[in-house]
């Protein structure tokens, strides 16, 4: 028993008229993915005819078993005495398989039926994120303190889109779902599919988020061919083939991050631009500096406006704008001290002077010129003169080197 076409071309001839009782469904739409149209007494006889419209695919059930099946539009005829039609459309080596042997969970059906499927693109099936999920985020990279490397910043998003899918096995989604109900909806199967493509699409988050592609977080709207290509790549939607089913479509609409993830990004963009700020102003001055000295005429006009510029900054930048000059005056203050220290030192070597701890007179020999007090081994600053320990190297109160 097979099919054997009548009518070449489309089925909205006028031929099909002459067939008053021939089986035929009308446009399934985008809800209904199969349906099943029989006779009156469930018994299809033989010479009937079956109208396959564009976008449908029809399998003819006899009793428990398939005895054949074509995705190819236009008019059929049954006929028992040829054989099977296996190779119209495009499911040729699915049909012989299931005509081969196929039978719905074990169960031997009394009827003949006709089941159309819906092979068209479903559309306009939305999918979200119930809760935010983590993404690495490559364009607000944040250095490693202890190897300096540099890392993403982890943030949470929401994301909501659209997809599209498609039967593309109906032997395995008769199987799997649809079985021999009179009607199958979008509806019963909508909401696993949509927990099934947010966990697909969750695995595609973290390879987007890897150190291959890097993908900055709010330009994932515009990865939808990378997205479908890594779900394909890596078969993210196995349990959704598994049906006889294929995700044609993904596109994502908007990424949301939540208040924690906002508050990060605010905060880099605010380090980022104070560091870019405290960059320039740095600059400005050493230019500043440059073009005084360079002015002859003019050089202590400018140095003023230097000393202006220090005493404007203020906070975070101007401290590190105003630190380099007020390093400078630090280092020659201490280079002044170290120098004069360093030459009492030298004279000390030179002439064995100590200092008197009572009238703080530098002197030779055993006692004080100038009050006659006995010399110490003890050790006294020469310019504030704090007694200090005898293994002290500087003084505790004006950091001067001891004698």
């Amino acid at each position: 028993m097979g099919l054997i076409k009548a009518v070449s071309g489309a089925i909205g001839s006028t031929l099909k008229d002459q067939w008053k009782e021939a089986i035929r469904c009308e446009d399934l739409g985008n809800d209904i993915l199969m349906v099943k149209k029989t006779t009156p007494n469930g018994v299809i006889s033989n010479k009937s005819t079956i109208i396959v419209a564009p976008g449908q695919c029809a399998i003819i059930y006899d009793n428990g078993r398939v005895i054949d099946a074509t995705a190819e539009e236009g008019i059929y005829t049954l006929d028992d005495s040829s054989t099977p039609s296996f190779f119209a459309g495009q499911f040729g080596a699915v049909f012989k398989e299931m005509w081969q042997r196929f039978t719905y969970n074990g169960a031997t059906a009394k009827q003949q039926a006709v089941f159309f499927f819906n092979i068209k693109e479903i559309i306009d099936n939305k999918f979200g994120t119930p809760a935010p999920v983590p993404f690495q985020d490559w364009s607000h990279p944040i250095p490693n303190q202890m190897t300096g490397q540099m890392l993403p910043l982890r943030v949470e998003v929401k994301c909501f889109g659209k997809y599209t899918f498609k039967i593309i096995n109906p032997a395995l989604f008769m199987n799997e779902i649809s079985g021999t109900a009179d009607v199958y909806r979008k509806t019963q199967l909508i909401e696993q599919m949509r927990a099934e493509v947010i966990s697909s699409f969750q695995n595609v988050l973290n390879e987007l988020g890897n150190s291959n592609y890097k993908v900055p977080v709010l330009e994932l709207p515009s990865q939808t061919d990378e997205i479908k290509e890594l779900m394909d790549q890596k078969v993210f939607d196995d349990s959704i083939r598994r049906r006889g089913i294929s995700i044609l479509g993904f596109a994502v609409e908007s990424v949301t991050l939540d208040d924690e993830s906002e508050k990060k990004i605010d905060s880099y963009e605010l380090s980022s631009n104070a560091y870019m700020q405290q960059g320039t102003l740095v600059n400005a001055y050493s230019n500043a500096v440059q073009d005084a000295a360079k002015n002859t005429n003019g050089a202590t006009n400018g140095f003023m406006g230097i000393g202006m510029m220090n005493m404007s900054s203020a906070g975070v930048i101007g401290g590190a704008t105003a630190g380099p000059w007020q390093n400078t005056e630090n280092s020659v203050v201490k280079e002044k001290q170290t120098q004069k220290v360093d030459t009492v030192e030298d004279n000390s070597v030179k002439l064995d002077s100590w200092l008197c701890p009572n009238c703080k007179k530098e002197v030779t020999g055993n006692f004080c010129s100038q009050c006659g007090a006995k010399k110490t081994t003890e050790k006294f600053c020469s310019n504030c003169g704090k007694k200090a320990s005898n293994d002290a190297k500087f003084c505790t109160e004006c950091g001067t080197k001891l004698v």
